[in-house]
């Protein structure tokens, strides 16, 4: 049987991974969280960050941010699936949209005295990094910005003295005047 009659794929055939972030409108009510990760979950799929808010007080909507990554068809899968949960009113690939605006926020604890203390300081100031608490030998710095950024931003202190780190996973927004 040829290959082009066939309804099986392409055994050789790979398909690229490519990274999704998806905003899901769902009711706020106890549980929905715990059945959307538990439908990834169950699906063998992997959430790489989650973040969740309540963005409508008075009607009870919450607005989850997850990124994903998978082939394109296990993209539309998991989009399909999230759309079935009866708490969902709302999938939006924001990758689809065109580049949507992402960012994300960091707490950083550094421990240091003389030059580490400095440099700390001053590869903070480069960053726009917020001091939050300081003392003789550490700093708490909060810092916003892409993912890419905040990894360069956590490499960097950790040659100097990273004790801890706090992520809050990704916000994101489409660009342009609509609504999603």
């Amino acid at each position: 049987m040829n290959a082009m009659n066939t309804h099986y794929p392409d055994a050789g055939r790979v398909e690229p991974i490519n990274r999704h972030t998806l905003a899901v409108i769902v009711d706020n009510e106890p549980g929905v969280l715990a059945r959307i990760a538990g439908m990834f979950s169950g699906r063998g799929y992997n959430i790489e960050s989650l973040t969740v808010s309540e963005t409508e007080v008075a009607r009870h909507i919450s607005r989850i941010t997850i990124v994903t990554a998978g082939t394109d068809a296990v993209i539309q899968q998991i989009k399909a699936q999230l759309d079935r949960l009866v708490p969902v009113h709302r999938v939006v690939d924001l990758t689809l949209q065109g580049k949507a605006l992402e960012r994300e926020l960091c707490l950083v604890k550094v421990a240091g005295t003389g030059e580490h203390r400095t440099e700390s300081l001053t590869l903070a100031a480069a960053f726009g990094a917020k001091t939050l608490d300081a003392t003789l030998n550490s700093f708490v710095f909060e810092v916003t910005g892409t993912t890419e950024e905040i990894d360069r931003f956590i490499g960097l202190m950790t040659v100097i003295g990273l004790v801890e780190i706090s992520r809050t996973g990704i916000a994101a927004m489409g660009r342009g005047s609509e609504a999603m």
